[in-house]
């Protein structure tokens, strides 16, 4: 099987490299972005370049502002847990450590969802994810910092090891969200003010993006962008990852007795990019020969290492980092999902918008300036 890894350009804008940008904005250093006496940082969960730009006529501010270059490459895992942290830390997930959606601890044998399961599985937030964040930054040169988002991920452990050093602010909906960032932004010179907008990336998650319900979505988000910017504060709007339809059809499920599920203990990520953990590390080479021989023509099977060798995880991978991968990570192409057949609870078969895998519509992004950063 020949593995089909797309060609990334070495110059391509990245967005580990949003933090550096936004400090230099308001610092005077080096930076992307125009100097701005403020600076409003907007994240659309799951908001690939390609669909706002099929959608172009429900984001007519967002893509009026959004040139043929106005984008940048998300990280590999494509999953929310892994380009958050890399967006708000400036590393690649093999520094940060966020690697996928569910990963292995290995000390205490069992699967961690990266979003909801730390208080669950006992993980302290700092220790986990060590990566200075932006906020801390900011905070360190003697700038105001802020995150707005919904009051339920106030307290979360995804919270507390991504948004360290940021006064969390709670509000409702995008639209709340976006005036209670720019009244922040406004009455504190030299604040980053970080704001998390979830509702795309639920909507997709559920009805898909080709949906009424997404686009309606969209059309809220571009409509609280359109609220009054502060003077002299810069708006980027970025996002995580792009998202793809899976119709039911082209679900793979791979059911208990299966020669490709002998040897794995575990089975992390999630169906568009599977980490699968064995039981022995000797049986390495047949587990991959049965996954690629079993995904053949749908999925790129790569080894730990070659995972890493690849660049995949960035140019750093830490020892905790690579401790989380998968023995093999399998990797969706086109419009596939992957599913472990053991698992009693099966919801997720239910969504059709997924993510986490390496096409260029879950890995390219929007890279929007508004504000102050696209004045001149």
């Amino acid at each position: 099987m020949t593995n089909m890894l797309p060609a990334v350009p070495a110059s391509a804008r990245s967005i580990t490299g949003v933090a550096s940008d936004l400090r230099g904005a308001l610092s005077g250093g080096a930076s992307s972005l125009r100097p701005a006496r403020s600076a409003v940082l907007v994240v659309i969960d799951g908001l690939g370049a390609g669909q706002l730009r099929a959608h172009a006529g429900h984001a007519r501010l967002l893509s009026g502002a959004m040139a043929k270059k106005d984008v940048a490459q998300s990280v590999f895992p494509s999953t929310t847990a892994a380009a958050l942290t890399s967006i708000v830390t400036g590393v690649a997930p093999g520094e940060h450590g966020l690697v996928g959606y569910r990963v292995l601890d290995r000390r205490s044998g069992r699967l961690v969802n990266q979003l909801s399961g730390w208080g669950e599985a006992r993980i302290d937030a700092a220790s986990w994810q060590q990566e200075p964040t932006v906020f801390e930054r900011v905070r360190a040169e003697g700038r105001p910092a802020f995150a707005v988002g919904l009051a339920a991920y106030a307290t979360s452990g995804f919270t507390a090891a991504t948004l360290r050093g940021a006064e969390f602010r709670a509000a409702a909906t995008p639209a709340e969200r976006l005036e209670l960032s720019y009244q922040l932004a406004a009455e504190n010179e030299g604040a980053l003010v970080y704001c998390y907008l979830p509702e795309a990336d639920q909507a997709g998650h559920k009805h898909g993006v080709a949906s009424s319900s997404w686009v309606a979505a969209l059309e809220d988000i571009d409509a609280a962008l359109s609220l009054r910017i502060p003077e002299r504060t810069g708006v980027l709007v970025t996002a995580d990852h792009g998202m793809v339809d899976v119709p039911r059809h082209r679900h793979l499920v791979v059911d208990d007795g299966d020669r490709m599920l002998t040897g794995v203990t575990h089975v992390g990520g999630e169906p568009r990019m599977l980490h699968l953990y064995l039981d022995d590390p000797a049986r390495l080479p047949e587990a991959q020969a049965a996954w690629a021989e079993g995904t053949e023509g749908i999925a790129d099977v790569l080894s730990r290492d070659q995972a890493i060798a690849a660049g995949l995880l960035g140019p750093l991978v830490t020892a905790d980092a690579a401790s989380r991968l998968g023995d093999l990570v399998v990797m969706a192409r086109g419009a596939w999902a992957i599913y472990d057949g053991r698992e009693a609870d099966r919801r997720s078969q239910d969504m059709i918008g997924q993510h986490g895998s390496v096409t260029p519509e879950e890995t390219r992004v929007p890279w929007i300036r508004l504000g102050a950063f696209a004045q001149g």
